[in-house]
């Protein structure tokens, strides 16, 4: 059984991972140790839902990650490293070098090619094993739609709508850059999935206003993509929406379209499909855990020392970092910079295989 350590205690780490991890080790206790999970902040910051050990999993404070080497194991830990994208390659080294092996990684995997090259290098170097934080490519609405896809027509689009307020965290310092990075990660993976590889043939972003204050490409963004066999891909994020919206819509050269909604709170994990073929719609409920999917999925995979499956993949995370870069050179007005993928390109989504076949 594994034991846990969060690196990185906002948002994500403390917010998200800790009351997800609380279910996982409720749901499957072969899995995980039943230790406290210890957490370490690089940037010490109040906790979000209250003091630690309280209204959710147990969790033990280490001022360092060298203290909490002294209490954790290596060889049975799981490193959940939930800082920001630019300090990530840094301290995924340092982990390593205390010895730890098993790491999950927020999304983005990296903040940019730059970065990225760093990640893979202490990968190789130290021979981690990563799974990035991919709950929608876990998802059981994602898994319903290519399922139906892999029977269907060709695909001609596929849209993902992302809307809601983020006003209090991009105004009070949030960790992330541009709206690229908060929402637009979970679609391109799918995308990925879905419809193969693409390029980034349209992107913009916009402000966040409120009042006099701004706050740069931290309002939206909106891109779109081109895939193998002539497929368009679109996301649009509306980070200043008074509606909560995750939705993809998928369009078939055969005239049948997909609408899926993904939960959009934490507190109700059931996601909807509507399907319109031949002028009748039918409608599908999922229950969609997806974060906790994912993590059970990664912890598994941990445990049995077996290879990561499709959405574990590293390529995809990796083609992901390089497509959110040429979109935000092209928001900005730039072009795309045309660099060797050192890992080559990412392996075609299940859709394009079968097109390949």
């Amino acid at each position: 059984m594994l034991r846990t350590l969060l690196l990185g205690l906002g948002r994500a780490g403390a917010g998200l991972h800790l009351p997800v991890l609380a279910r996982a080790r409720a749901t499957h206790p072969e899995l995980f140790a039943g230790r406290p999970v210890v957490g370490v902040d690089p940037g010490p910051r109040p906790l979000p839902g209250g003091p630690p050990g309280t209204g959710g999993d147990p969790l033990v404070i280490a001022d360092s990650l060298q203290r909490a080497r002294r209490c954790l194991d290596p060889d049975v830990t799981v490193v959940h490293l939930c800082t920001p994208p630019d300090v990530r390659a840094a301290l995924l080294e340092e982990a390593a070098q205390l010895g730890y092996r098993r790491f999950v990684v927020e999304k983005p995997l990296a903040a940019d090619r730059a970065a990225l090259r760093r990640v893979r290098e202490a990968v190789d170097r130290h021979g981690l094993r990563v799974e990035v934080v991919s709950p929608w490519l876990h998802s059981a609405l994602t898994d319903r739609i290519a399922a139906l896809l892999a029977t269907a027509g060709q695909v001609r689009s596929v849209s993902v709508t992302q809307d809601k307020a983020r006003f209090r965290r991009s105004l009070t310092g949030g960790t992330h850059r541009h709206a690229f990075e908060v929402e637009v990660p979970h679609a391109l993976g799918v995308l990925l999935r879905l419809l193969g590889d693409g390029e980034v043939c349209a992107a913009s972003w916009s402000d966040l206003r409120l009042g006099e204050r701004v706050v740069p490409h931290m309002g939206g963004a909106r891109l779109a993509l081109r895939h193998r066999g002539g497929a368009r891909g679109l996301v649009d994020c509306d980070l200043t929406s008074p509606v909560r919206r995750r939705r993809i819509t998928v369009d078939t050269a055969d005239g049948v379209r997909l609408i899926g909604h993904y939960p959009v709170a934490q507190d109700d994990d059931v996601a909807r499909l509507d399907m319109w073929r031949e002028g009748r719609r039918t409608r599908e409920l999922l229950e969609d855990d997806a974060l906790r999917r994912c993590l059970v999925a990664a912890y598994r995979r941990f445990a049995g020392d077996d290879p990561p499956g499709a959405a574990g993949c590293l390529g995809v995370h990796a083609r992901t970092v390089e497509l959110l870069e040429d979109a935000r050179h092209l928001a900005a007005g730039g072009t795309i910079p045309r660099l060797p993928r050192p890992g080559g390109p990412a392996a075609p989504g299940p859709l394009e295989a079968r097109r390949a076949g």
